[in-house]
């Protein structure tokens, strides 16, 4: 894909003047806060024994997690604008690792539930710091840096659920969260040495009030920013409910082992590692709206296959190619970024992202209800259809 000089340029912009560092620290975060989130799709069916859920009960649990994450983008924005991004960062891995401990030690449905949803709100304060700290310290390099550090979470998301899962397999499914802790309060560490407490100018936005709501909400009221967030809202609705039920969906419907549907849920995440950065290039490259066709495209074809597809080579091609949604992240995100005012840019951003991230939160509700009625297989039909909205949004979405 590069020539040896240009792979040598790259490595270069990203690293000089300390910057390598930054990237190191911001990935490194987002490994844990996205990884250990996917932590719970993979240890679902263990969960769904434990508690006595339902179907529909367990993709009520991922959704809660998801819906906590996106109410907190809004403050997390506004803490980043307030503080400091690397404050933000700070904070949100700190009280992460203090939530995800009571995960591990909850002994009934409603206080899984309350952990669940306190673990999703603290991982959102990372949200949009760690986009305004990347479009802070890069330029013409900031698709390909975004790409790094969102595939640093997909390698968190193929790594962590297999680990949890095998943990849980081999002793309980408390420790497949438990060992995470002390990980958070090491990253914690991490961050605070190597990002500084802020990276931007001061912000117009610096508390949250029905004022505040306001002016951020006409700052971002423009026609290129809502049709993007459209494009994102479509596909993420996709990404929750493939992703939050693909490993009880390989029980349930393909006859995979829980062990062995972890291991294939870890491939997806472990394909988006190269998908990713790739799409951040294109983004350099060709813009936003072509790559962002391709990757649409790829993703719609691969899970409208996904159900007439049997056997492990043709579940785990399939798996593989699927992964190309995880493109879509890096595109949307970055896009955003961009086109929010300069002087709400976390704010903006954190708003946006709670629209997208709470509405497409119910993917595993809808996959949970469809299952529970005995259409799983539908259920996935119906996401590749709602993965093509997204393609009829983008012939009116100009470049950044």
């Amino acid at each position: 894909m590069f020539r040896g000089d240009e792979l040598r340029a790259l490595v270069r912009d990203l690293t000089a003047d300390g910057r390598g560092w930054v990237l190191v620290a911001v990935a490194g975060g987002w490994f844990l806060s996205l990884g250990v989130r996917l932590v719970f799709p993979a240890l679902l069916p263990y969960l769904r024994e434990e508690f006595s859920l339902s179907l529909t009960v367990a993709g009520l649990l991922v959704t809660s997690l998801w819906v906590a994450y996106a109410v907190g983008q809004f403050p997390g924005g506004i803490l980043g604008d307030r503080l400091g991004e690397g404050n933000a960062l700070v904070a949100s891995t700190v009280v992460s690792g203090t939530t995800v401990a009571l995960v591990a030690a909850a002994t009934s449905a409603p206080m899984l539930f309350a952990a669940t949803m306190t673990f999703g709100f603290s991982t959102a304060l990372f949200g949009p710091a760690r986009f305004t700290i990347l479009s802070a310290i890069y330029d013409d390099r900031e698709g390909v840096a975004v790409g790094l550090t969102l595939s640093a979470g997909e390698l968190g998301n193929a790594a962590l659920p297999v680990a949890a899962g095998l943990l849980a397999a081999a002793a309980s499914w408390r420790l497949g969260f438990g060992v995470t802790v002390p990980l958070f309060f090491l990253m914690a560490v991490v961050l605070f040495r190597a990002v500084p407490g802020r990276l931007t100018e001061g912000s117009a936005v610096d508390s949250l009030s029905v004022s505040t709501l306001r002016y951020v909400a006409r700052g971002i009221a423009k026609r290129r920013i809502l049709l993007v967030t459209g494009v994102h809202l479509f596909l993420f609705f996709v990404y929750q409910g493939f992703t939050g039920f693909y490993p009880t969906y390989l029980v349930e419907a393909k006859g995979f082992s829980p062990s062995l549907a972890a291991t294939f849920f870890g491939l997806f995440f472990a394909a988006g590692v190269v998908v990713q950065p790739l799409a951040g290039f294109g983004r350099d490259t060709l813009g936003s709206r072509r790559t962002l066709a391709v990757v649409i495209g790829v993703s719609t074809l691969s899970l409208a296959a996904l159900p007439f597809v049997d056997g492990l080579v043709g579940v785990a091609v399939v798996t593989a190619v699927s992964s190309a949604l995880l493109g879509v992240t890096p595109l949307t995100q970055t896009y955003l970024v961009n086109a929010v005012p300069s002087d709400m840019r976390g704010s903006g951003l954190g708003l946006l992202r709670t629209g997208q991230i709470a509405l497409g939160a119910t993917g595993p509700v809808f996959v949970g209800a469809a299952a529970e009625r005995g259409h799983f297989d539908a259920a996935y039909l119906g996401l590749a259809g709602v993965a093509a909205l997204g393609i009829v949004l983008l012939p009116f979405v100009t470049e950044a």
